[in-house]
């Protein structure tokens, strides 16, 4: 199992890196991403929740996630979008929260499997919703950005909490390392 970054950690808002290389190694990394989103009770997770700054996130939206709905998308670009949703979407690397959210309804993205195969894969709904919010992950956003002001004042006391918990968690650090 990998672990979870939580914000505001500085990997969460950095650009990831493209992946070059392919291989074994890649493909043991990609199945413990998977672990650990089901682990996790999510549909999604990019390599930058779990620390690793590389284009990578796995999605799976199907009920009770068979493996058959894994999706597996490596150095991932948006084709085309259409059309508008706005739902609550949470992330787990902001536990616990949640906001209306406004995204196409449609997308289709083009990436490279575990093997470095060109592919596209076009979603809807609660899919075009996922795959947009990993890809977020992939460029240094997080989910809070662009949402409605009244939105985020709903949230603002919990993330003050992560902002707190973050810093405790580095002082920890600095005191067992130093």
């Amino acid at each position: 199992m990998l672990k979870i970054v939580h914000y505001p950690d500085p990997v969460l808002t950095t650009p990831a890196k493209p992946v070059t290389t392919f291989g074994p190694r890649l493909a043991q990394f990609v199945e413990e991403m998977l672990l650990t989103m089901y682990e996790a009770r999510g549909l999604g997770l990019a390599a930058p929740q779990v620390g690793e700054s590389r284009r990578i996130y796995v999605v799976n939206c199907e009920k009770e996630q068979p493996p058959e709905g894994e999706i597996v998308l490596i150095n991932p670009e948006v084709v085309s979008t259409e059309g508008e949703q706005c739902s609550s979407e949470g992330c787990l690397s902001f536990p616990g929260i949640f906001v209306q959210k406004k995204r196409p309804l449609k997308v289709t993205v083009r990436a490279q499997d575990v093997k470095g195969k060109w592919f596209e894969v076009t979603g809807e709904g609660l899919l075009a919703r996922a795959l947009l919010h990993e890809l977020d992950h992939l460029d240094g956003k997080v989910f809070l950005e662009d949402i409605e002001p009244a939105e985020f004042v709903k949230v603002r006391k919990d993330i003050d909490a992560l902002k707190r918990e973050f810093k405790e968690r580095n002082k920890i650090r600095e005191r067992v390392v130093g």
